[in-house]
């Protein structure tokens, strides 16, 4: 597990640091994160995939776009996702993600759920390249 929730935050809000080798492994740890605040992603089957194609200039910017997308198409299409496979490149000044997340339908009877996530809010909201790897922290509105 590369991410660890904070304690000390709103009573509406979760928040969680996260990390990564890499800008690939910092994206899928704070995907995980997120979805472990609403399910014991260990009950989350994968017999669903979804495509997400995203870009931008800023990396901070395209890890809130990613977060709030997953969270879209959680609410839109009822699935709960559980792992991620995610591809980033910088070309030309901007930065390409392309991730496959795999998930299933919400299901209160095999799954374990938690609290339902709405939002990324952008409070303390920050991504940084270390001489380590990349972090993050994510502030979620529950």
């Amino acid at each position: 597990m590369a991410y660890t929730f904070l304690e000390d935050v709103a009573t509406a809000d979760v928040a969680f640091d996260a990390e990564g080798e890499d800008i690939d492994e910092l994206f899928k740890s704070c995907a995980e994160a997120t979805f472990e605040v609403m399910a014991d992603l260990t009950t989350v089957g994968q017999d669903t995939e979804k495509k997400i194609i995203l870009e931008n200039k800023k990396v901070d910017k395209l890890l809130y776009e990613f977060l709030e997308e997953l969270i879209y198409i959680k609410d839109l299409d009822c699935i709960l996702f559980s792992d991620f496979d995610i591809k980033i490149k910088k070309e030309d000044g901007i930065y390409q993600l392309e991730a496959t997340a795999y998930g299933s339908t919400i299901n209160s009877e095999k799954q374990d759920l938690k609290a339902d996530v709405k939002a990324v809010t952008l409070h303390m909201f920050e991504v940084k390249q270390t001489k380590d790897g990349w972090k993050a922290r994510v502030v979620l509105d529950i």
